[in-house]
């Protein structure tokens, strides 16, 4: 068994907490493995002012890790499970997925406290099409304005006045302990969030059978059950996680229910499904087949020419 672990990082104070946080879980299971952290920034750190969908969301955030768990640099990286690619980067897996935080979007405003209450015509931030398209349909008459910036880097902009409010992620704003800037947390039947959000993801070489052996400890099946319906629904789709489609499955009982969404970016159209079953691939993949069936191609269309493949 192995008695360190080389550990790759962004360098991000939210993604020092989720590195720290695998540190402490797999500490308490593995007291004897020493950890070390090595930090990277990633192409989508370089690219702080180039809204997201112009430069692409496919690795955006995890090529540089990646690279470096197939050079054998480092033994895991650890990444926000939605900004990983559906698919498997060759030679590399998921080891464990852990931690469901709040998987709620909320609204960080500087005088608003509901999205209700925003005057016609705010200028909301967000670099996410699955939340503008969401945030559109509910209230068209709002402009969205891409925001980039780490999350204290968002909140500082709003609380300058560069932008009425932002729409970001509730775990990133709890983890770091800013939730005192949340002015409203967004009913799910409003705002869905994004495939895997809140779900930390320890990514890993294939083959290497001592690291995977050591996440197996970690692992948490029940978050792992969940995410993967609805990545399987973003995959049999056939998009992307910068796309506007939206899925999420509480912790499965007995059985797994998924809500999922697909939605036209100018909020001109929205498609939202449910369903459940035992088995979470199959769940995901029975309501992509049924959304492809009701126009799911038809919306995913518009907006891959609005961001480009």
């Amino acid at each position: 068994m192995k008695t360190r672990l080389i550990i790759g990082s962004r360098t991000s104070r939210l993604a020092m907490w989720q590195t720290n946080h695998i540190i402490d879980l797999l500490s308490r299971v593995w007291p004897s493995v020493e950890c070390e952290v090595r930090p990277f920034v990633t192409q989508g750190d370089k690219t702080p002012h180039v809204a997201l969908p112009e430069i692409g969301g496919k690795g955006l955030f995890t090529q540089e890790l990646e690279n470096a768990l197939r050079q054998g640099e480092i033994d895991i990286a650890i990444h926000s499970l939605k900004d990983l690619p559906v698919e498997n980067a060759p030679g590399l897996t998921l080891g464990a997925m852990i931690g469901r935080a709040d998987v709620s979007d909320v609204l960080v405003a500087r005088k608003a406290t509901t999205l209700e209450s925003l005057p016609s015509g705010a200028v909301i931030g967000t670099s996410s099409l699955r939340r503008q398209a969401q945030l559109l349909y509910y209230r068209p008459d709002l402009q969205v304005k891409s925001i980039r910036g780490n999350v204290e880097t968002r909140i500082r902009k709003v609380m300058e006045g560069q932008y009425d409010a932002a729409i970001m992620a509730a775990a990133g704003l709890i983890r770091l302990g800013l939730a005192r800037y949340i002015s409203q947390t967004l009913p799910l039947d409003l705002m869905l969030p994004a495939p895997g959000q809140g779900v930390l993801a320890v990514q890993c070489r294939a083959d290497d059978e001592q690291t995977l052996d050591l996440l197996h400890g970690i692992h948490q099946p029940d978050v792992a059950a969940s995410a993967i319906a609805e990545r399987a629904f973003l995959h049999a789709l056939d998009a992307g996680c910068s796309t506007p489609v939206a899925a999420f499955a509480p912790p499965p009982t007995s059985r797994l229910y998924l809500t999922a969404l697909v939605a036209a970016p100018d909020g001109s159209k929205i498609l939202r499904l449910e369903g459940g079953g035992q088995y979470p691939q199959m769940v995901g993949q029975k309501l992509a087949a049924q959304a492809l069936a009701e126009g799911a191609k038809e919306i995913l269309n518009h907006a891959f020419d609005t961001i480009g493949r």
